[in-house]
């Protein structure tokens, strides 16, 4: 039986797309590994990359890629609205067939130990890969970013699990984890006003009250002087996409903004899109498993 995982590495660079290509290349050119979809965004000055592969191709891939990063991408050199702290800045691995999250976490520890001896990046482990409760937030892992991470790595309590503890010079420090599928959703306003885009983030995300499996904050897209609200949906079946959509259009109201237009990084199950269109065409007595066409065809 072919087991399948899903590794979805994010890159600190979305400007310069001949390292974006170069990213690509190198993806393709590991067997045993399919690279399904990438896309780079010159605003986050970031880059989302989704492969498909068996257990041994999907690491070989995540360390490759790592390598490559840590060539060409200087984080002394970087600006971008979205936070990081490494070239390659996180790498998630998720069960998609025939394979189980204590796979993934395997995986997990193992690329993460390959990035330290062959990279020289120390490694911190997240989600359900995390050898401490503090870690398993990426968003906890990452507080200081790169610019404050020689700091935070001296304390006792933020000793990478893999690495010294110190970030590489240039390539800084990654998050690499095992977690159930996750979709990066990106809500724009109709203002520049990035405090308003804060300001929702906050009652949105799980973390300060909002939507439980939410995670969110406020950027400013630079490039179209747009704010937006750019989230992760963790749990896309306990806080599906619209429920957030709707909540930011509400709280948008209070400041006379609203909502221009929604974007999706990278892929999502299609049962979360579909989740979507069925609340807003009202669908009645509407059957997932029995009423969509793809899910008949073998």
């Amino acid at each position: 039986m072919t087991k399948l995982i899903e590794c979805i590495p994010n890159f600190s660079e979305g400007r310069r797309m001949e390292i974006v290509e170069g990213l690509a290349d190198v993806a393709k050119s590991i067997s045993g590994v399919t690279l399904l979809d990438y896309s780079a965004d010159s605003s986050h000055n970031r880059s989302v990359f989704t492969l498909i592969g068996d257990p041994k191709g999907i690491k070989a891939a995540a360390v490759a890629l790592a390598k490559y990063a840590a060539e060409k991408i200087d984080l002394t050199q970087h600006e971008g609205e979205h936070p990081r702290m490494g070239a390659t800045d996180v790498i998630p691995f998720v069960p998609i067939k025939n394979a189980t999250m204590e796979e993934c976490v395997e995986i997990a520890k193992e690329v993460g130990a390959a990035l330290a001896s062959e990279v020289k990046i120390p490694v911190y482990l997240y989600e359900e890969a995390a050898s401490k409760k503090t870690r398993t937030n990426l968003a906890a892992v990452r507080k200081g970013q790169f610019e404050g991470m020689t700091e935070k790595m001296a304390k006792p309590e933020w000793v990478p699990d893999f690495g010294e503890a110190a970030p590489h010079p240039t390539a800084g420090v990654t998050a690499v984890g095992a977690r159930m599928p996750l979709i990066a959703f990106n809500v724009n306003l109709s203002t520049s006003d990035v405090n308003i885009a804060n300001n929702i983030a906050k009652i949105v995300r799980g973390s300060s009250g909002g939507l439980k499996y939410c995670k969110g904050i406020g950027i400013l897209l630079e490039d179209r002087n747009v704010a937006q609200v750019s989230m992760n949906m963790v749990n896309y079946e306990g806080t599906p996409l619209y429920r957030a959509v709707e909540l930011i259009k509400a709280e948008a109201k209070r400041y006379g903004v609203h909502v221009i237009g929604t974007e999706l990084i990278g892929l999502a199950p299609a049962k979360a899109l579909i989740d979507s269109a069925e609340y807003y065409l009202q669908l009645e007595n509407f059957d997932y498993e029995k009423q969509v066409l793809e899910n008949h065809i073998i």
